[in-house]
């Protein structure tokens, strides 16, 4: 569907506001009465810390990914560092990762003094690629985190087998997927899940993260491990960390993850619009597997050589147009100078590549439709 410049102009002439275009930002958290209501009664109880809220946040979070148990933590990077700890990963260890990603996914193995090895990603979902992990195995890898980029899924059964043929843990990062799903199920109950309620996520709860399995005896490692250790007050069985989430913050993910689905689905309605509209020389639109469902944390295309604009200078005209976008992620985690200083020196060109040419663009549920018709045009017209 080609949209002309005119549309894009008649777009913000619809949305000026107070003599200016309304903005268009890359996120924007829906917080409502509902979640200020959950909160005022958390505080009057007087009971804030983690507690009974907490539980029945991690029971239906549980419910809703498909799995036995759900731990609850203040974050997704406390999340993925928890999860590691309870696999077993330690010093000398071995775990294998992607290199794009947000760096937390690989300093999060380096916090329990094992190594990140990095293995390249599919050139068109952004996620690690299956066919390669199996060569980067030794007899001292003990893991594979993988990274379910932007709410794509990863291509699970590849990863799957090769896990299970040599006896590896999986943890799951899928703290930009919240609700997505690979053949069916729901991404986090595969492995160890690991989710991010973080503002921008497709569900925040201001701060907070949530680790899902299948095997309780890993979700008690994780519930001493979030708690110093404790497995009764001033008895510390493990070295632990304070890692616990506050009752205001699952008061908050309970509402939120009630909206959850129709938020994605909001999401993914957005996604089609823009891939439709969007038909531009040189612009990569997201790659779209049958077999999975994306939900779209971000709608991120390619800018290739190919088009007139560089990437920079795409970001330049969408914002004469009020419209945020942003690159995840400029630099992949082996370029980074933490790992640089680390010594890594690995040659990763998909990876490489796609930093060089990514651009995440609006796509979440409060878009109105002036400001999608605002994001098509500009693109389409580049």
């Amino acid at each position: 569907m080609g949209l002309t410049r005119s549309a894009a102009q008649k777009s913000n002439r619809r949305e000026r506001k107070n003599g200016g275009i309304t903005p268009v930002p890359m996120a924007r958290p829906d917080l409502s009465g509902e979640e200020i209501e959950r909160v005022v009664a958390v505080l009057h109880s007087g009971l804030i810390a983690q507690g009974m809220c907490v539980k029945a946040f991690e029971d239906c979070f549980a419910a809703y990914i498909g799995t036995r148990e759900a731990v609850a933590v203040n974050n997704g990077t406390a999340a993925l560092h928890t999860a590691l700890l309870a696999a077993g990963v330690g010093p000398g260890d071995e775990v294998i990762t992607t290199p794009f990603s947000f760096i937390a996914t690989a300093n999060a193995v380096l916090y329990c003094n094992a190594r990140p090895v990095f293995v390249d990603i599919e050139d068109g979902s952004f996620n690690i690629s299956a066919d390669l992990i199996e060569a980067k195995i030794t007899p001292r890898t003990k893991a594979v985190v993988i990274v379910h980029l932007y709410g794509l899924p990863c291509d699970m059964e590849p990863i799957l087998a090769v896990c299970q043929r040599y006896g590896l843990a999986l943890i799951e990062d899928a703290c930009q997927a919240h609700g997505a799903e690979y053949k069916g199920r729901k991404v986090g109950s595969f492995g160890l899940g690991c989710f991010s309620f973080y503002p921008t996520k497709n569900m925040t709860t201001g701060e907070g993260g949530m680790i899902t399995t299948d095997d309780p005896r890993l979700a008690e490692k994780m519930r001493l491990v979030r708690s110093h250790g404790q497995p009764e007050r001033y008895r510390h069985d493990v070295l632990g960390y304070n890692y616990r989430m506050t009752e205001i913050a699952a008061a908050i993910g309970i509402v939120q993850l009630e909206k959850l689905d129709t938020w994605n689905e909001r999401r993914i309605a957005n996604a089609s619009y823009l891939m439709e509209a969007i038909d531009t020389e040189g612009i990569v639109l997201p790659h779209l597997p049958p077999d999975r469902k994306h939900v779209f944390h971000q709608f991120t295309v390619r800018v290739t050589p190919a088009c007139h604009l560089s990437r920079s200078q795409l970001q330049q005209v969408l914002q004469s147009y009020g419209i945020d976008s942003a690159v995840y992620y400029p630099l992949p985690i082996h370029k980074q100078p933490l790992y640089l200083g680390l010594g890594y020196n690995d040659r990763l060109p998909v990876s490489e590549k796609a930093a060089q040419e990514v651009l995440s663009l609006p796509v979440h549920p409060q878009l109105t439709e002036g400001s999608l018709a605002r994001i098509a045009a500009v693109v389409a017209n580049v």
